[in-house]
């Protein structure tokens, strides 16, 4: 296995041009595990720890451009505010020192179902930045994940960065998982209000060959939120809306058996977390206190 280390990003995209089969690490948080059980064996080791400026983040007027090593700690500490699904969902992420070295650009790589940021990253509709020799484009977060572990990237391209518009209404993330830290997610679940448009966005993890949004589950909220005049009288949802939010989104998972759980408790935990975060979504943009926090 021979080792690249470039020096800086223009190195980088020459290096991945000439060895399209090599495997990108920065943090090394999902690659070394895979190398250290002897999982692969890549013939290309592309280092990106001195490409000092995918370790940078801009905040602009309307989006935050987040440099794809950007530890999970940074995010945690300082765009609580600007993305606060995405600053939930780096809480949940391993230990301490894994969140210090793992950043959003590995978890997308990888492409896991079971990745981390994948819900909150759905939720918020980010847009993922791609670069080679050729030129740089914008993925939409949608389009992204093509099948398990498989992402649009193509061979000679290297993610630089993540695009995610400001919050511009409440977002919450929920993950089950056997126990607090050091976990795999049994699944996970993402939602985000935007009031701007007057729309609700989903994020599920770890619960279908990729994750996905709860698309029909969305246009029904959108709809009853709408008819009803939820965004403008602020009440409280109906009971009734919050459970066939719940169901719609347990069906729009595709999940397996596994030694973490089975199918049909990961249905049910997404139903349960969807209602959940429904919950405190609404309150939250209802003015009133939530108690809880995000994970469940």
């Amino acid at each position: 296995m021979d080792f690249l280390r470039p020096a800086n990003w223009e190195e980088a995209l020459a290096a991945k041009a000439a060895h399209p089969s090599a495997v990108p690490i920065a943090g090394g948080t999902d690659v070394m595990v895979e190398i250290n059980f002897d999982h692969r064996r890549p013939e290309y080791l592309l280092d990106l720890g001195r490409v000092a400026e995918l370790y940078e983040w801009e905040t602009g007027e309307d989006t935050v451009r987040l440099g794809a090593s950007v530890p999970y700690t940074k995010i945690m500490e300082n765009l609580r505010s600007e993305l606060p699904g995405l600053a939930l969902a780096s809480h949940t992420v391993a230990s301490p020192q894994i969140r210090n070295r793992g950043g959003v650009g590995g978890n997308l790589g990888t492409a896991s179902p079971a990745g981390d940021a994948h819900p909150a990253l759905l939720a918020a509709g980010a847009e993922v930045e791609a670069a080679s020799v050729r030129g740089t484009r914008r993925i939409p977060i949608d389009d992204f994940y093509t099948g398990v572990k498989r992402n649009a990237l193509a061979p000679d391209e290297l993610i630089r960065a993540v695009h995610v518009k400001k919050a511009d209404g409440p977002q919450q993330y929920s993950k089950v998982g056997t126990r607090n830290a050091m976990v795999i997610a049994v699944c996970a679940f993402g939602l985000a209000l935007h009031p701007d448009t007057r729309t609700v966005r989903t994020g599920i993890g770890s619960a279908a060959p990729t994750p996905v949004r709860a698309k029909v589950a969305e246009d029904f909220l959108n709809a009853a939120l709408e008819d009803g005049g939820f965004w403008d009288n602020g009440k409280i949802i109906t009971p009734s809306v919050a459970k066939e939010f719940a169901t719609l989104c347990a069906a729009a998972c595709n999940p397996i058996d596994d030694v973490r759980g089975t199918a049909s408790y990961r249905r049910h935990a997404v139903g349960v977390m969807a209602r959940r975060t429904l919950t405190w979504t609404w309150e939250s943009y209802r003015g009133t206190p939530r108690t809880s926090e995000g994970a469940a």
